[in-house]
Order: C-alpha cells, then sequence, then structure tokens
C-alpha cells in the first residue's frame, strides 16, 4: 500500500472478527470431547443465524414471485465449504416452500430462482435474481453476519486471476504498453524515470528497438508515478509529475512541463485502430504520489473526488460508476449522485478489466502486505460493496503501478521483486471458470 509523501500514513482497517467460538489459547491440553463440544456450538450458532437469513430471503423472493411452482438454482461464491452450502441450500428449499413457493424442474416452471452465495469483508451476501416468462428480472438480496466459524477457504471461485511476466528488467520502471500482439505481445513500450524504451520480440526474447531520453528541469518526487497511453495521431503520450510527453516521430521525444490532467479511464475505439478515448481525468501533485481530487469532466454533480492514489471505473445501463482509491484509506464510489464510502481492505491500486464472465467487467485491487508484498484479486460490485470472485494471486514485492491497459481486457501491475533487486511487470487477466 503505497503512503502519501509529505502526508500522514492511511489508517489501517480493522477486520471485524468474530470471537466468539474462537477458542483461546490454553496451556493444558483440552479434552476431546470439549474441542467437540465447541465445534458443535459454533455449528449451531451459524445454522440459527442463516435460518433466520433463509427465512427472510424467502419472503423477499415470494414478494416477487407469489405462491406456484418455481426452479430453484443456488451457487456458491463465497468461502462456505461445501457442507455449509449443503445446509443452506436445504434451509432455503424449506423457507421457500414455507411461504408458498412450490419448487419444481426448469421444465415445469415458468418463474426461474437463481440464488448467488457471495461476500464481502463483513458479511455474507446472498443474491436473488428472479426471472418471471419474458418480464425483467428482480434482484432481491440479504446480508448474513460472518462468524469465525464460517470463514473458510472457498471451494470455487467463478473466475481466475491470471498473471503473466512481461518485462524484466535491472532498472526501475514505471508503466509498460503493450503495443502489437494482445493475446501473445510483439511490441511493447516501456517507461522509466528518465527514458521510454520500445521493445520487439525476436527469437522469443524482447530486443531493443530505441530509447528516447525523458527531459524535465525538476527533479522527481521520491515515490514516482507515471503513465503510458497509446494514441491514434502519436505513438504514446508520457504522464509524468509535471511533465507531459508525446512521440512526434519514430525517433523523437517532445517533453515540456505541464499539469495537465491524466486520463484515469480510458476506452480505445475499434474503427479508429489503435485511438483511445477518456472517460475521464485527473490532476496529479507534481510534487506527492496521488491525485488531488480535481476532475474533468464532472461526475454527475461531484466536479471532485476526495484526494486519491487511483481510480478505476465500471460501465452501467444508463451511467458509469466511478471508484476511487483515497487518500483515508476508503474506497470512495461515484454514481454522479452519491458519494458511497465502502470500508474494505483494498490497497492503494486499482483498475478495472472487461471480460466475459459474470457481470462484464471486474475490478481488481491490491492488497497491501507489508511482509510478503502485495497480492491483487478480482471483485464485482452488485451493491456498495465488492464481492471477491477470484482467488488472489502475490506478486514478487510491492505494487508500484496498476493500469488498465487501453483495449480494456487486461491491466498492468509493476513491482520490485526483492529476492532479484529486478523490476517486472505483469499481465492480468481474468478467466471465466
Amino acid at each position: 500500500m503505497r503512503q502519501p509523501i509529505y502526508n500522514s500514513g492511511i489508517p489501517g482497517i480493522l477486520k471485524s472478527v468474530n470471537l466468539a467460538c474462537r477458542p483461546a489459547r490454553v496451556r493444558r491440553v483440552a479434552r476431546f470431547g470439549v474441542h467437540c463440544l465447541i465445534v458443535l456450538l459454533c455449528t449451531f450458532a451459524s445454522a440459527s443465524d442463516w435460518s433466520s437469513s433463509e427465512k427472510q430471503l424467502a419472503q423477499k423472493i415470494a414478494a416477487v414471485t407469489g405462491p406456484g411452482a418455481a426452479a430453484l438454482t443456488i451457487q456458491n461464491r463465497s468461502s462456505l465449504g461445501k457442507r455449509d452450502t449443503e445446509i443452506v441450500q436445504n434451509g432455503m428449499e424449506s423457507a421457500l416452500q414455507e411461504v408458498g413457493v412450490r419448487l419444481v424442474n426448469n421444465e415445469q416452471a415458468a418463474t426461474s430462482i437463481a440464488v448467488s452465495l457471495s461476500e464481502n469483508q463483513t458479511a455474507y451476501v446472498w443474491i436473488a435474481e428472479v426471472r418471471q416468462g419474458t418480464a425483467d428480472s428482480a434482484v432481491v438480496m440479504v446480508s448474513v453476519p460472518r462468524t469465525a466459524a464460517t470463514t473458510r477457504l472457498p471451494d470455487s471461485m467463478p473466475m481466475t486471476l491470471v498473471k503473466t511476466l512481461l518485462w524484466s528488467g535491472n532498472k526501475p520502471i514505471l508503466d509498460v504498453a503493450i503495443l502489437e500482439g494482445d493475446a501473445s505481445p510483439t511490441r511493447i513500450a516501456v517507461l522509466s524515470p528518465e527514458d521510454l524504451s520500445l521493445y520487439r520480440m525476436q527469437a522469443g526474447k524482447w530486443q531493443a528497438e530505441q530509447k528516447l531520453s525523458i527531459n524535465h528541469l525538476k527533479p522527481w518526487p521520491l515515490d514516482l508515478h507515471g503513465r503510458l497511453i497509446p494514441t491514434r495521431d502519436h505513438a504514446l503520450d508520457l504522464y509524468l509529475p509535471g511533465v507531459f510527453c508525446q512521440t512526434a516521430s519514430a525517433a523523437t521525444l517532445n517533453c515540456r512541463e505541464s499539469d495537465d490532467p491524466w486520463p484515469l479511464g480510458i476506452i480505445s475505439t475499434p474503427s479508429a485502430g489503435s485511438s483511445t478515448a477518456p472517460l475521464l481525468a485527473g490532476f496529479f501533485t507534481p510534487r506527492r504520489n496521488f491525485f488531488t481530487g480535481v476532475i474533468a469532466p464532472a461526475i454527475g454533480k461531484f466536479s471532485a473526488a476526495p484526494k486519491f492514489y487511483s481510480a478505476a471505473f465500471l460501465p452501467r445501463d444508463k451511467y458509469v460508476l466511478w471508484l476511487f482509491a483515497a487518500t483515508d484509506g476508503k474506497l470512495h464510489i461515484l454514481d454522479g449522485i452519491r458519494d458511497q464510502i465502502s470500508l474494505t481492505d483494498f490497497g492503494s491500486d486499482i483498475a478495472t478489466v472487461r471480460t466475459n464472465c459474470g457481470a462484464g467487467w471486474q475490478v481488481l485491487a491490491t492488497n497491501a502486505d507489508d511482509q510478503s508484498g502485495d497480492s491483487v484479486r478480482a471483485y464485482e460490485l452488485p451493491d456498495r460493496d465488492p464481492i471477491a470472485v477470484s482467488a488472489p494471486i502475490n506478486l514478487p514485492g510491492k505494487i508500484s503501478g496498476l493500469w488498465t491497459q487501453a483495449n480494456g481486457d487486461n491491466a498492468i501491475a509493476v513491482a520490485k521483486n526483492p529476492e532479484t533487486g529486478s523490476y517486472e511487470a505483469y499481465r492480468l487477466t481474468v478467466a471465466c471458470n
């Protein structure tokens, strides 16, 4: 997790843990029967909580469907184990029958109920999507308190986050852009603090094509960040603190002092080749390591966001949802009308990728760990709180940059490997399970 330069650090976020069923440390060996009793009590406590939530969700579903026949499917996307999932499924079937919903096969039902068992950092979130004939689907949900007894590794996740080493070198790098080859990159640009280097893949190795120096009058800040943006009119735009550069020709890089805003969200335009259309831009502080919060254009009624380290967007049907990893340690979600705050264990770097999985767009977020470096995980936002849809993957060292690529289907993460001392860039993609 980044620390703001010349500012106080991000306050730690305490994870809520239910200690009611956690065994205390003891000096003597407890008898086997006592351990069994503790496990059973924890299980019964969890089952009691689930029973109440099952009835609550069943009542919400019945309010949509009314009494009658329906087909039910339940998919576990949370950390509940197989046995617990079966208990919840049996409980949901009983609760639905109690409120007049008769469960039948898909072939016999005009109404389908798809329940997804998901979770966020503080609770399980059960989401039911109800479809009746050709009418639009309705979504209802309930939150189920998380207990220590039910916190387990997931049996499966709907998606897999995949990392592919794209570049490794001895000198610091800030960003990498894929210029040619989507599935298998054949040409890349590597941004370092002092130059821009172009490489082409030949005989299984990156071969240098050219190196262009970056001219800047003022010294760089301590925690330096930079961004590469491919464009149509010229090959690349370079954004650094207080400096903007463009590749005017194959052998020329023009740099100038600038306070121009950095693109926060970009979408490539297929009909225009490699052109990109910025969705939003933010002003980066030249002497520090975060954005001021001033954005252009405005997001609905918001002409500014909280000071933030990184931002990501999620397209919705009629608007774009913007997420900001703010310097106050919170995730701010702006939809143009509200600034909602979600308390997560996200680090300071977030990005989004477009896929054929789930909702179609997923959020990639770091989870800082001072001991082993940073990990990245994929999330979706059915409501205010993010829900994990992939297991985390670890990167070797702290992540210094996480940017969505212009085509939107992958992100680039930059980190320094503490064991080798090399600077590495990984391409992150999401695969559907």
